[in-house]
């Protein structure tokens, strides 16, 4: 098959398509595994596959086959009619979490929708206000953009939706002077992703546990970015200890394929009661086949052994890069999920790491953050990290001369 060059596709852009994203001047044509090729031929190494969301690579033959065999049987039929597949998935999803029952739907900013929804319904009526966390991120709808604690996606916006307070990433203290008797839930990414792969303080996790138990409060983790295996558990919670009333999944949940769940116990399931929430597309048997394939994928291949392996191969090499270049002020490496912070902006970086044939991405202005997928090999981490290494290093240069 012959592709469009890279100059005509952005022409196309340019006419027909809203620019509401700042997008790199290349148009990508295919990838596998780890590697995507654009239009030209060259192929990138894809440390940010697909924004986190193909956690397998790019098309995993698992996947791409399980769903090949679901398009010629049912693609899509309402959730007015059972399908063992949606149960299925829910099964799975259940069993390898807090043992509740799921609610799909299409992405994560959905997810999160229904989880600000059940949190209303499910505690008393004077109750509506649900505390969210500085440099936190809950999607792009007015609902859970009024979550999300970040000045920058609320210009032009308001009047926000009434309802949320916000409190700083890490001050249990703040938290607790914020609760009163209008307060119904606190939601929380466990690992912030947008906010720059920030990991919350050694027992603030479960000091939100404790202050949500003791005001009967519900206690939501966002976990669009940082489940589904990114840090080589299940759910980054399982890596705290600490376990969620509401769970937000999307990303990675279908391998690459637009799918999300909220998941909760039977019990407060009940407050989402027909007629109060719903996904027309939610649990398609599309997304669901997707999803099986991706969980069995996981498991068989050892995956989240994987991530955990190979991300330690990132954690020394990006450590022993610190010590040796001086912008670098801090390394995170929880699995697959990993930040590197700088002390200068980190778009110059993204972009010569472009040129350099590496697909990496730029947080919270100064932070470099990478969500490969969890089948990377340590040969192509440590690829990628010579790269990158040598990037940083002349920056690191150039910003002395300066």
């Amino acid at each position: 098959m012959s592709f469009a060059s890279s100059e005509e596709t952005l022409d196309l852009f340019q006419k027909y398509v809203i620019p509401n994203y700042n997008r790199y001047p290349v148009a990508l044509t295919h990838g596998e595994g780890s590697y995507v090729w654009d239009a030209e031929g060259n192929r990138y190494l894809d440390l940010f596959n697909g924004w986190g969301c193909n956690l397998l690579g790019h098309c995993p033959p698992a996947l791409v086959e399980a769903v090949r065999d679901q398009l010629g049987k049912l693609i899509h039929v309402p959730n007015t009619w059972h399908t063992e597949l949606q149960g299925r998935w829910a099964e799975a999803l259940s069993k390898r979490s807090f043992g509740g029952q799921a609610f799909f739907c299409n992405s994560g900013t959905e997810a999160n929708e229904a989880a600000i929804k059940l949190a209303r319904l499910h505690t008393p009526k004077q109750r509506y206000k649900i505390i969210t966390f500085e440099g936190g991120f809950h999607g792009r709808t007015f609902g859970s953009t009024s979550a999300t604690a970040q000045p920058k996606y609320h210009e032009g916006l308001g009047p926000l939706m009434a309802g949320f307070v916000y409190a700083p990433f890490g001050d249990l203290d703040a938290v607790s002077r914020l609760i009163d008797d209008e307060t119904a839930a606190i939601m929380i990414e466990p690992i912030q992703g947008e906010g720059g792969v920030r990991v919350p303080p050694e027992g603030f996790l479960a000091g939100l546990r404790q202050l949500a138990d003791q005001h009967e409060l519900l206690l939501i983790f966002d976990e669009v970015q940082a489940g589904c295996g990114r840090t080589g558990h299940w759910f980054a919670y399982q890596g705290f200890g600490v376990t969620p009333d509401v769970m937000t999944l999307s990303k990675a949940i279908c391998g690459g394929l637009a799918g999300g769940a909220m998941l909760t116990t039977a019990d407060i399931a009940k407050s989402l009661r027909p007629g109060m929430h719903a996904c027309t597309f939610g649990g398609n048997p599309i997304a669901a086949r997707a999803g099986l394939a991706f969980i069995e994928s996981v498991e068989r291949d050892g995956l989240l052994e994987n991530a955990q392996r190979v991300g330690e191969v990132f954690r020394r090499r990006l450590e022993q890069l610190r010590q040796q270049c001086g912008v670098i002020r801090d390394v995170r490496v929880r699995g697959m999920m990993i930040g590197l912070e700088l002390s200068i902006e980190g778009a110059p970086t993204v972009k010569t790491c472009l040129e350099r044939r590496l697909l990496i991405n730029c947080t919270h202005s100064t932070v470099i953050r990478l969500l490969p997928a969890l089948n990377l090999t340590e040969q192509q981490a440590s690829e990628g990290c010579d790269i990158l290494a040598d990037v940083l290093m002349k920056q690191a240069g150039n910003h002395v001369r300066e």
